[in-house]
């Protein structure tokens, strides 16, 4: 949209003044923010709760099966939804699932099958709500600002998700878990009340791409069909999810890297954790002002590139300082990682089918994570922690090396036949 004409979602000139001119988009911002910071205070609480009233490990790895890797596999069914209904709705509606499925989790406290049930029926609202937030932005900001706004957006999020931790630890001792997750429960309603003020954000064609409205199943055949003929796009997500499969084994093993390897206790581990979280709040803050006209494809490229080197090396640090510090590394890579992939694909990706697409790339990266997880564990068992970093970290570098391969052939095809590949417009 033009949003020269409408001074309600006018984005001004780069940077930060999109967020600060944009009433819509600070809206969408602020809500986020209150959601991630919700989220990640009642995962806190759950972990907690389920570890202490089960004392198994393996309650608390299903719990964290059940919010990532099951609703996953519904994206494509997810991000269809997002190319059928008004968005600004379908936000609104998760949100709600999300904080009721919440209220009872608070009010009951069930045993673990039960928590389990419920705790799929939040991640799924979620993996709904992914999706139709990711489509949102391209209606809210102008085609020029869209890297600034994803930056500030995963700037708040993932700053409000570092913070909810520290708050939940403070909390837990004083109203306990029922406390915690009621707290998340209201700032779920709160960002819904937030994403009501955005208005009415349609689906691009009132149905599907290809005219009449057909059954969900059927769009959601349509967008994998999509991603099939689409070939730059489908090696940008293919790279994206290769990364994660390879890295996200850091998650399991910085805590036995830290205590087992170098020999240091809990506040180590939590300062590395940390460490990540400052590397990417920073990367936020760079990449907001220092994008514009940056080729999209390379600044995701030297994001997966820097984030599998923040891991390689953490295998080979010597010391906590040294591992601290790389992981912050990794986490600027991290950074360039998401705005490089989400407004490529924001840009890229044909309106109709936007919804569907960020649906087939967060499922697919929820499996990948998961999946390396699993892959972790088995390595930390048969080898050891720094084993264990060096190959996750050389395999994410081969892994992009690849699909750098891939993006230059397709690109070189593309300008061959008179194309222009969609990579920084």
């Amino acid at each position: 949209m033009d949003e020269s004409s409408d001074p309600v979602r006018s984005a001004g000139d780069p940077g930060t003044v999109a967020l600060r001119r944009n009433v819509a988009f600070r809206w969408l911002w602020v809500a986020r923010g209150v959601s991630s910071f919700g989220d990640s205070l009642s995962l806190v609480a759950l972990l907690i709760f389920v570890g202490t009233s089960t004392g198994q490990a393996f309650a608390v790895a299903a719990l964290l099966l059940v919010g990532d890797f099951a609703p996953a596999l519904l994206g494509p069914l997810s991000g269809a939804l997002s190319d059928r209904f008004d968005r600004v709705r379908l936000m609104v509606s998760a949100e709600m699932v999300q904080g009721a499925t919440v209220v009872l989790m608070a009010v009951l406290l069930p045993p673990l099958p039960v928590l389990l049930v419920l705790v799929a029926l939040r991640a799924v609202a979620g993996q709904i709500f992914q999706p139709a937030v990711r489509s949102a932005v391209p209606a809210l900001v102008a085609d020029q600002h869209l890297s600034s706004a994803n930056s500030t957006l995963g700037f708040v999020t993932n700053g409000a998700a570092a913070l909810g931790p520290l708050v939940a630890a403070a909390l837990f001792s004083v109203i306990g878990v029922r406390g915690v997750l009621l707290i998340d429960a209201a700032t779920f309603l709160i960002s819904a009340a937030m994403l009501v003020r955005l208005g009415a954000l349609p689906a691009a064609t009132g149905g599907t791409a290809d005219g009449p409205r057909v059954a969900l199943l059927s769009d959601a055949a349509a967008g994998l069909r999509y991603l099939a003929r689409a070939r730059l796009i489908r090696a940008i997500i293919g790279g994206f999810v290769a990364v994660v499969a390879c890295n996200g084994v850091d998650d399991v093993a910085l805590v036995f890297l830290t205590r087992n390897t170098l020999g240091a206790g809990d506040s180590a581990v939590a300062l590395l954790y940390g460490a990540v979280a400052v590397g990417l709040l920073a990367g936020y803050l760079v990449l907001a002002r220092r994008t514009a006209g940056s080729s999209l494809t390379a600044l995701f490229l030297a994001g997966c590139a820097v984030s599998s080197l923040g891991n390689l090396l953490t295998g080979l640090a010597w010391a906590v300082v040294m591992a601290v510090l790389v992981q912050a590394l990794r986490g600027l890579g991290l950074s360039a990682i998401d705005i490089g992939v989400t407004t490529f694909l924001q840009r890229a990706v044909n309106p109709a089918m936007i919804g569907r697409v960020f649906g087939v790339v967060y499922g697919a990266v929820g499996v990948a994570a998961a999946t390396s997880y699993l892959v972790g564990a088995v390595l930390l068992t048969v080898t050891d922690p720094r084993v264990t970093f060096v190959a996750a970290g050389a395999g994410g570098l081969l892994a992009t090396a690849v699909t750098a391969v891939a993006v230059s052939r397709i690109s070189a095809v593309a300008r061959s036949g008179g194309q222009r590949p969609p990579e920084s417009s």
